[in-house]
């Protein structure tokens, strides 16, 4: 699975806060507040697509022509000279390996010799292009304990200097019982079906997963061959600084997209500029929803950040009308006299919610009103929340080590609990993957191995906190990633829809000699079961979940090196996959496109426009050639 993009530095927090709860906690000792959203983080270079890396010194500038470019060839010994080598090349053959394959003695969580292990300075590596050994899928197994290996929040001061090729996910908008989380975590119960929301007005990565409309809206053009509407120049950024730009969203009117502090509506083919939101300081996060009137809320920093002070804490919160350009209100909290640096923030009905290590508090869209506020009694916090039809929020109570995690399910104009559904003691991160129907991610007792930030998948019914099925995801077989740490709402590479779950799989070898590719799987929520249903991404194609489109799935593929990238949309019931878009194949135009990663760039498609942005802009790494922020395509 590809390892999660970190948050900013942001100042140590105060104490926590939350909605209001029906039981009393026991105290928590707050964890040291993790590196805040918007500082750099090293991107994936060997191991496959978006495979971890070990922590190393700072990197040289990466090679001309983006991501994907021919790479010198490489040579066998004494062999006559092979094909070039590098994303998209032919590679050499191996026995076969990866998805569908013979497989190696099961590994990881659950098995002997696994236990959860203290932290961990290095990730595994692979051989880029070839396949990590893969093991056989596994039984959903009890949660265990242990110390957290390194994740790539850790790593961000080796990130600096190549903080140009990193792409975060931001805000991106397609517009009380418990268990335990033990060995009986199998039994599945009553739910509905649910998935993405087919009247939202734009998609991320990850998938606006709620509220499933039975009907999809997304036609095939006349055309399929796209052509570029418009590209954005990176903004300009001084004194080695790197400066985030996260946050992208979609209506029937704009494009907008955070700049350099600032956010900017773009006509959705012309890109010329509608309105311009200017801000004192980066945005830090946006949120992935929004209302039906096109109102969202982000995170900002109060000043620019500077080389002796690289981040002011994102202690702002603002509403935003995407269709006027209008900030409505700039809110704080504070925690004493102290203002509250807030980690994530997202939106759900009416109401804005905002967590961070030191709580969570909620206000309302249109007038910035507090609707639930800090509790001097609270011993507990609310890490974070997920938005969309339902609120959820995860509640994290006692010391690092021993802490207990609740997925509540919350009245979004109250805070008050509706549902709860504890995962076992030890856990330490969870992340919101789809509150209707309810998916949360975790890594289990650290048995991920590869810093994704998952291990199993939790099918939660939201109306009475019980768990219905555990899906087992070993991170050598698929190829998602979740940054729980801090950005609970922070899942890529995956949707949610037709009470299904959607993985991409690892890249293993194609049919064709030298050739590799990927497919994507289907899991029943019901069961936790896969349904049978898979898409084959073609060789030398790497398929990538965006969302959901009523019943269908909308995947981005990734192309090979002398091929434009695809927009494809997978039935939700036989899988047949039909093409929407393909990219140009001019040189140029491909390494814009290759520089989108989609492990971490925001990717946002519906009718028939594809728009791709980076979230990060930076005087590091500049390789003397055009660099954009933002490349829409359109097909018609």
């Amino acid at each position: 699975m590809t390892t999660p993009p970190p948050p900013p530095n942001q100042p140590p927090q105060g104490g926590g806060f939350g909605p209001p709860q029906d039981e009393p906690q026991q105290p928590a000792q707050q964890p040291a507040q993790q590196p805040g959203f918007g500082a750099p983080q090293p991107p994936a270079q060997q191991g496959g697509f978006g495979a971890p890396q070990a922590p190393q010194t700072p990197p040289p500038a990466p090679p001309q022509g983006g991501f994907g470019a021919p790479t010198p060839p490489q040579q066998p010994a004494a062999q006559p000279p092979t094909p070039p080598q590098g994303y998209g090349y032919p590679q050499p053959p191996t026995p076969p390996q990866g998805y569908g394959y013979p497989q190696t003695p099961p590994q990881g969580y659950g098995y002997p010799g696994q236990p959860g292990q203290p932290p961990t300075p290095a990730y595994g590596q692979q051989p880029y292009g070839y396949p990590q050994p893969p093991t056989m899928p596994m039984q959903p197994q009890p949660g265990t304990g242990g110390g957290r290996k390194l994740n790539s929040s850790v790593l961000i001061i080796v990130a600096a200097v190549v903080a140009i090729a990193l792409i975060v996910t931001g805000g991106i908008w397609y517009a009380s019982s418990s268990d335990d989380g033990g060995k009986d975590d199998t039994a599945s119960s009553s739910g509905g079906t649910g998935g993405d929301k087919g009247g939202d007005k734009g998609g991320d990565e990850g998938g606006d997963t709620g509220g499933q409309s039975t009907k999809a809206t997304e036609k095939v053009p006349s055309d399929t061959n796209s052509k570029v509407l418009f590209q954005v120049p990176a903004p300009e950024v001084k004194d080695d600084r790197t400066i985030p730009t996260v946050g992208s969203w979609v209506t029937d009117k704009v494009y907008a997209k955070s700049g350099v502090a600032e956010v900017v509506g773009y006509d959705l083919d012309k890109g010329t500029k509608l309105w311009t939101i200017k801000l004192p300081g980066p945005v830090c996060q946006g949120s992935n929803h929004a209302t039906e009137d096109n109102r969202t809320a982000i995170t900002f920093q109060p000043k620019m950040p500077t080389k002796s002070q690289p981040s002011h804490g994102c202690t702002q919160v603002a509403g935003i009308d995407l269709d006027t350009g209008k900030k409505l209100w700039t809110k704080t909290v504070e925690s004493g006299t102290q203002p509250i640096s807030f980690d994530n923030v997202t939106v759900s009905g009416s109401t804005v919610a905002v967590g961070s290590t030191s709580g969570g508090a909620g206000f309302d869209i249109a007038t910035g009103d507090r609707v639930w506020a800090p509790k001097a009694t609270d011993t507990c916090y609310d890490a974070g929340y997920g938005g969309g039809p339902k609120l959820v929020a995860v509640r994290k109570c006692g010391s690092y080590g021993e802490r207990q995690l609740s997925i509540q399910t919350l009245d979004s104009k109250s805070g008050k609990v509706i549902s709860e559904y504890k995962m076992t003691k030890g856990i330490e991160y969870a992340s919101v993957v789809s509150t209707e129907p309810l998916v949360v991610a975790a890594d289990v007792g650290d048995s991920a191995g590869d810093g994704s930030g998952i291990s199993d998948f939790f099918s939660i019914d939201n109306k009475t906190g019980k768990l219905r099925s555990r899906i087992s995801a070993p991170g050598e077989q698929f190829n998602a990633s979740c940054d729980g740490i801090t950005k609970v709402e922070e899942c890529r590479l995956l949707a949610v829809g037709n009470d299904r779950l959607y993985l991409p799989t690892e890249k293993h070898d194609g049919k064709g000699e030298y050739s590799d590719t990927n497919e994507i799987i289907a899991f029943d929520l019901a069961t936790g079961k896969q349904t049978g249903q898979r898409a084959d991404a073609g060789d030398d194609y790497e398929l990538c979940p965006l969302r959901m489109d009523g019943p269908n799935l909308i995947a981005y593929k990734r192309g090979p090196y002398d091929k434009g990238g695809q927009v494809v949309s997978i039935d939700g019931g036989s899988f047949k996959e039909t093409k929407l878009m393909e990219n140009p194949a001019t040189e140029s135009v491909m390494d814009v496109e290759r520089s989108m990663l989609p492990d971490y760039a925001e990717i946002l498609y519906t009718n028939g426009r594809l728009f791709m942005s980076d979230v990060f802009a930076s005087e590091l790494g500049s390789s003397g050639e055009e660099e954009y922020l933002v490349i829409a395509f359109g097909a018609k």
